[in-house]
């Protein structure tokens, strides 16, 4: 059996050789940026955002931290702070996983089947839910004002924040909030 940081090289590695662009962060590869595209046939086809990926030292144990640089409208990523709420990531994570299932089966997932009922961005949950075409409109405005390969090139990896952002829920109660800061 390998180690973790064997098998965290190894993961780094496939994700590196395959179609997405991967930028790491201070010359490490624990910290790193993905180019991901929105899913053929789905609201966000032709989006392109900047991922940012952190794996901590347990990595495959432990999950990796995934969170949106640009912004994107889905009832499940927090609009602030780009913070994922998925299972599979938060609570279900296995070391059989690796971050190109992250990529190839886990984000694209997500976007194609967005879970209202257990919202990071409530105002997207909510207009889901009550007019699915004015949902649909707005998707598409932010894949066309947020979701450009333009937007991904300004989007600086210090814009994120320190905390685990694939993990937990925003308690943001107002647009003035500032994304980056943890809740007491």
């Amino acid at each position: 059996m390998s180690s973790p940081s064997k098998r965290r090289d190894m993961d780094v590695m496939k994700l590196m050789m395959s179609d997405y662009t991967v930028e790491t962060i201070n010359d490490g590869i624990n910290e790193f940026n993905v180019e991901f595209h929105g899913p053929k046939e789905s609201l966000y086809e032709g989006g392109v955002w900047k991922i940012r990926v952190e794996l901590p030292d347990a990595y495959p144990y432990k999950s990796p931290s995934i969170g949106f640089l640009n912004k994107i409208f889905h009832p499940n990523v927090d609009e602030l702070s780009g913070s994922v709420c998925l299972d599979v990531i938060n609570q279900s994570w296995s070391p059989m996983f690796d971050l190109f299932n992250v990529f190839e089966v886990f984000l694209p997932q997500l976007l194609l089947y967005p879970n209202p009922s257990d919202p990071l961005n409530s105002d997207a949950a909510s207009l889901m839910m009550k007019d699915q075409k004015q949902y649909e409109q707005k998707v598409k405005e932010y894949c066309e004002r947020y979701a450009k390969r333009e937007d991904i090139a300004n989007t600086a990896p210090e814009d994120s924040s320190d905390e685990d952002i694939s993990d937990g829920r925003s308690t943001a109660s107002s647009d003035d909030d500032v994304a980056g800061h943890v809740d007491p």
